[in-house]
């Protein structure tokens, strides 16, 4: 398994744009798979965007396509959400997940690493 920690959250305005970090340990980073979920203050935590251990498929929900990329550098055993045209909506405590798995995955159940979360907050 893998250890994950994410970095790079922060206050922002609408418009705006945020990068992500989500630093692996771990020799086996580059096998898998990862994912970027989210959760608001009373909501579920939903996903963000999914990717295969070598970005070859990928997932983004409707609310953030077009806006946000995630990418994977195996060689610095990072993962990156780059969000631009940040809305109030986007407003969230952001996690990075790995699963084992070599393939890209939508569910929260499905990833069996996660990092501690970074708050990402837009005003209006």
């Amino acid at each position: 398994q893998v250890q994950l920690v994410e970095s790079g959250g922060g206050l922002v305005q609408a418009g705006g744009s945020l990068r992500l970090s989500c630093e692996a340990s771990g020799r086996s980073f580059s096998s898998y798979a990862m994912g970027w979920f989210r959760q608001a203050p009373g909501k579920e935590r939903d996903i963000v965007a999914a990717v295969s251990w070598n970005g070859g498929n990928a997932y983004y929900a409707d609310s953030v396509k077009g806006r946000f990329t995630l990418s994977k550098d195996n060689a610095k055993n990072t993962a990156y959400l780059q969000m631009n045209s940040l809305k109030p909506e986007d407003t969230a405590v952001y996690y990075c997940a790995a699963r084992r798995d070599p393939s890209m995955a939508t569910m929260w159940g499905y990833y069996g690493c996660w990092g501690q979360g970074t708050q990402v907050t837009v005003s209006s």
